[in-house]
């Protein structure tokens, strides 16, 4: 069995406790000490789990009016729940971490759309992030 990148594992957990964070509305703390304690936690690069889900938390009203204009008859609020936090976990990513190429980033958020998201929605994150990150940064 092949190994999984600690940072991938970090934003398979991060997708899940956002999504859980984004439908229950519960206090951050809470989802994060819950989800911690109930999940496994083996193999994830815990320091940047933390860093995507505080990171998205604090920062969802500057992601959401970043992405908006590239919804394309849609809007943040009608987004599915898994796609909304692939979306803010990605543009976080492209953001705040330019250590991580923009590729990588759109990589990995199409691979968790797959995973965690419905149907061929990883075909509507590929397009609304191809259209965004060449307007946040260049590599």
């Amino acid at each position: 069995m092949a190994l999984v990148n600690p940072r991938r594992r970090a934003r398979e957990c991060a997708v899940q406790a956002i999504y859980s964070w984004q439908v229950s509305k519960n206090d951050l703390v809470d989802v994060e000490t819950s989800f911690i304690a109930e999940q496994d936690m083996k193999g994830v690069d815990a320091k940047y789990f933390r860093e995507l889900l505080n990171g998205v938390a604090k920062n969802t009203a500057e992601l959401d009016e970043k992405m908006a204009p590239y919804l394309t008859d849609r809007m943040v609020e009608e987004l599915g729940q898994i796609e909304l936090a692939v979306l803010r976990i990605a543009l976080y990513e492209l953001m705040k971490r330019h250590d991580v190429p923009y590729k990588v980033v759109i990589n990995e958020a199409i691979d968790l759309t797959k995973t965690f998201g419905a149907a061929d929605s990883h075909k509507f994150v590929n397009g609304v992030l191809d259209k965004i990150a060449p307007t946040i940064r260049t590599r």
